[in-house]
């Protein structure tokens, strides 16, 4: 839509760019949010997301996996994980792997690991939004969404009610698999979700012996497809039996490589998935900082706000308050009153500080984010 003005909250218009996004849990902190894709199956995605869950977990970040492949998840068996999930009135908890990843996934909640879901699109979706808010995914530093191959219900439902930072494709090195991935890159960019690279999988197979490498599926396409789309190709894994063996075993996290290093360092440097804006108030309005009792706290993505927490602030000092906003992962502050040295000590903490003429906090804070300059 040419007039579209992305103010998808009060548009009453049905159309691809529509976001709709789900609040999480009250309980919930997620910094970044990566998607992990395939135009088709049997290429390893679901590997590709639990190396990255480990990998990362490995360098001491918090991570999450929610396997979104519902009618065909894996993501259990290769963490060897048979406790079902738990939960109470408040919400469900995620199932804790060996070495502490949290993982959700369809499986967990079934009575036998074997019973199919036999389930139509509209409850698909409903289960991945059930997922995202109805769980409780907490002090996650990364989340990684094991998505299902293809374009269809569950992808659409988790670009339009998740707030993913960006999306890894994963691909093979048979020429099909280049249109495929064609459609996988494609359709992100009708929904205006990043791409962030390109991985190949079963890139080639190299003797132990010899250390030649051949490649069992053929020549790549990976670098033609990365250049024609522009778009990085974050690595080429081979085949690695002994991955597998862990895999079957439930072992992932005992799988050490070096391949995706590369990649893990493009993850590292993504800004933060959730803007986390903070406001001091008085009296539930905008005030300055040494007239507030309280600092409102707005987490913020694709210009809406998920989630509202109030705290505490009465008779702080500006260090104090300085303090508290590190702790809270605030990363934007807005205020009404100038303060050249508080904005300071903020720059020098790469909090961006700025002014604010709005007394009601939530519209400053839905003014700031929905800055073309701020959210492109």
């Amino acid at each position: 839509m040419s007039d579209c003005n992305h103010q998808c909250d009060s548009c009453s218009q049905d159309c691809k760019d529509r976001i709709e996004l789900e609040k999480p849990h009250k309980r919930s902190s997620v910094k970044k949010i990566i998607g992990i894709v395939s135009g088709k199956g049997g290429v390893g995605k679901s590997l590709v997301t639990a190396l990255f869950a480990v990998l990362m977990h490995q360098k001491g970040y918090q991570t999450a996996i929610m396997d979104v492949d519902i009618t065909g998840p894996s993501i259990p068996k290769m963490f060897g994980i048979t406790e079902k999930i738990r939960g109470s009135q408040e919400g469900l908890l995620p199932s804790p792997s060996a070495g502490g990843i949290k993982i959700m996934s369809s499986n967990l909640l079934l009575k036998n690991d074997t019973d199919p879901v036999v389930w139509r699109g509209p409850i698909l979706a409903g289960l991945v939004k059930q997922f995202w808010k109805d769980v409780i995914w907490q002090d996650i530093d990364f989340l990684f969404l094991d998505m299902p191959p293809g374009t269809g219900d569950v992808p659409l439902t988790v670009f339009q009610s998740i707030p993913v930072d960006g999306i890894v494709i994963v691909t093979s090195p048979q020429e099909l698999v280049g249109m495929i991935v064609s459609k996988a890159l494609k359709m992100a960019q009708m929904m205006h979700i990043p791409v962030l690279g390109l991985v190949e999988n079963m890139s080639y197979y190299e003797c132990d012996e010899c250390h030649k490498q051949v490649k069992i599926f053929g020549e790549s396409h990976v670098d033609e497809i990365a250049a024609r789309y522009g778009v990085k190709v974050l690595a080429k894994l081979p085949l690695q039996p002994n991955v597998a063996s862990l895999c079957d075993k439930g072992r992932i996290e005992d799988a050490r490589m070096d391949y995706l290093d590369q990649a893990i360092l493009h993850l590292e440097e993504l800004p933060l998935s959730v803007t986390r804006i903070g406001l001091p108030i008085k009296k539930d309005q905008t005030s300055a900082i040494g007239e507030a009792a309280e600092m409102v706290v707005f987490d913020c993505a694709k210009r809406m706000v998920l989630k509202e927490e109030v705290v505490s602030m009465a008779g702080m000092s500006e260090e104090e308050w300085l303090n508290v906003i590190k702790e809270l992962g605030v990363n934007v502050f807005l205020t009404n009153e100038q303060s050249s040295n508080f904005q300071e000590q903020l720059i020098k903490e790469n909090i961006i500080f700025e002014m604010t003429e709005e007394a009601n906090p939530l519209k400053a804070a839905l003014t700031f984010i929905r800055k073309d300059v701020f959210t492109k």
